[in-house]
């Protein structure tokens, strides 16, 4: 009798268990797969920006057409050269990153972990919020085709404090929508990324200019936009 009711127990546990499991996973391809088409109309770290510093934040969306494509390639390339080839991940420089120092000044995330992040969680480095990460950037890659990581990311990234996406850092620095930026005005906005609250793209710092410069040269290392013409 006891063994008969251990496991039933049992089996009401698994039974609680998968459903459960179930649910959370068809959840969250809700909350991914419909932006393989359609435009965000918020993101988790806008959303924060409302709450904790109150009033509006610029953001408009542009489709990848009205993106001059000086753009992505300058993000790739300061942020994650081998974003075509890999899958969400570059172990590579995971493993690079965790044989330095505590403070890690060299990053290991993708772009894609970069949207993953934006899109629905939070600032901060605790294990539930990488392990969160790591599951989303899986779905992402998994269901939107790379084009559309790169457009999305740069559609809602923050590029300087209430100033998200390519198109209201264009206009609000540059004076010119996105599909006008050059070669070098993609590569300050490109090198602004790590910190855009501290550092400026409209009063770019010497270290933003001699950041810019390398990410310059990295795109043209890479062969310029023909390096994303695969997407």
């Amino acid at each position: 009798m006891v063994k008969s009711r251990n496991r039933l127990g049992g089996w009401r546990f698994r039974r609680h268990v998968t459903t459960a499991l179930v649910i959370v996973i068809l959840v969250s391809i809700a909350l991914t797969l419909p932006w393989r088409w359609l435009a965000p109309p918020t993101t988790a770290f806008m959303l924060q920006e409302r709450f904790h510093h109150k009033g509006s934040i610029h953001q408009r969306w542009v489709p990848w057409s009205e993106i001059s494509p000086a753009l992505p390639v300058a993000i790739v390339a300061a942020e994650d050269q081998k974003f075509p080839h890999h899958y969400g991940f570059d172990f590579q420089s995971i493993s690079e990153a965790l044989q330095e120092d505590r403070q890690r000044r060299r990053g290991a995330s993708t772009i894609t972990q970069q949207l993953a992040k934006n899109l629905y969680l939070w600032p901060g480095r605790s294990l539930l919020r990488k392990a969160l990460e790591a599951y989303f950037t899986v779905l992402i890659e998994f269901t939107w085709p790379k084009r559309r990581v790169l457009e999305v990311y740069l559609n809602v990234v923050e590029f300087g404090p209430k100033i998200y996406g390519v198109d209201a850092a264009s206009r609000l620095f540059f004076g010119k929508p996105p599909s006008r930026i050059t070669s070098q005005e993609a590569a300050i906005l490109a090198a602004v990324l790590p910190s855009p609250k501290r550092m400026s793209a409209l009063h770019p710092s010497d270290y933003v200019r001699k950041r810019s410069s390398e990410i310059e040269a990295a795109v043209i290392a890479l062969g310029g936009p023909d390096y994303l013409a695969r997407l």
